[in-house]
């Protein structure tokens, strides 16, 4: 791809001085590289008919999905309107990127159950019964440090996640049962900083214990790990195929919700921007549909025969 193009590198400078994490500003760069190379010229001279027809191209005939497409928007968006500075362009907003309309995976509490409780190797189990516990991300929960486990030993325990998506940080709470767990498990490793260290690859090899090999461990628990233990326990407990880890994050938030937890509050704890991603998790499931159910059962008696 041609990097040699003046605006380009202009727009490289750009994505520096913004806080977007290193592999959206490593995309955005990309997605200009590849106009450039559409067109065989500097993208800083297209016109906007130009942007339109790139567009309908990406759509029409390299068949792009939704995620694809939207990053190509934002990316050449900034590109134009903050590097090139072009004004009065309408094709942003005209480009119209629908968000599915899908339902999240959920597993009933007893399926929650019978996975974790297939998992027999200690960092798996902690981790995972972990980001049912808190609704996190794979990602959140393997990089947890100790530091994060906050007023554990006051009757309010939380969890501090730092630097969630979109580069924000929530507090989440914590059980005393989970807390009590949680200990159990850093008394296994102790290591000074991590809360899920990784014994990294070949270390049966050496001559130290699992447990040595963690303490000392300069890395954390890596979310492929995490992922292929889960796929293990998925398989042993026989529970829906479909079930991934973030299945996990999903149920937290839908039992939540059964158990009468309000959905802005529940929306914090995923570190949802808007309450309105947070209210997909009113759809039915066994619990809320058996409680309309008795609703409905009492209204209906309450009409005249």
């Amino acid at each position: 791809m041609k990097l040699n193009y003046a605006s380009i590198l202009r727009f490289q400078q750009l994505v520096e001085l913004k806080d977007y994490r290193p592999p959206t500003k490593k995309e955005y760069v990309r997605y200009v590289c590849r106009l450039a190379d559409h067109f065989q010229r500097d993208p800083a001279a297209l016109t906007e008919d130009d942007l339109r027809g790139y567009f309908v191209h990406l759509r029409e005939h390299r068949r792009y999905s939704r995620s694809p497409m939207h990053v190509a928007k934002c990316a050449l968006r900034l590109f134009f309107r903050e590097c090139v500075g072009v004004t009065g362009w309408t094709v942003f907003e005209q480009l119209r990127i629908a968000q599915p309309q899908v339902l999240p995976l959920v597993l009933s509490r007893a399926e929650v159950a019978r996975v974790l409780g297939t998992l027999t190797e200690p960092r798996f189990r902690a981790c995972l019964r972990l980001i049912y516990h808190c609704g996190l991300r794979v990602g959140e929960a393997t990089r947890i440090e100790l530091r994060d486990l906050q007023n554990t030993h006051t009757d309010q325990p939380r969890l501090h996640v730092r630097n969630g998506k979109g580069g924000k940080d929530r507090f989440v709470p914590l059980g005393p049962g989970m807390v009590r767990e949680l200990r159990a498990w850093w008394q296994v490793h102790r290591h000074p900083v991590y809360l899920f260290p990784s014994p990294g690859r070949g270390w049966k090899d050496r001559k130290s214990t699992l447990s040595q090999v963690m303490g000392q461990s300069g890395t954390t628990l890596s979310v492929s790990a995490v992922q292929n233990a889960f796929r293990m326990a998925r398989l042993a407990s026989g529970i829906n195929p479909a079930a991934t880890v973030h299945s996990l994050r999903h149920s937290y938030a839908t039992h939540l919700l059964e158990e009468g937890v309000s959905l802005r509050q529940i929306g914090q704890y995923l570190g949802h921007e808007s309450l309105d991603t947070t209210v997909i998790y009113t759809h039915l499931t066994a619990v809320s549909e058996a409680r309309t159910r008795t609703v409905l059962e009492a209204l209906h008696r309450a009409l005249p025969a």
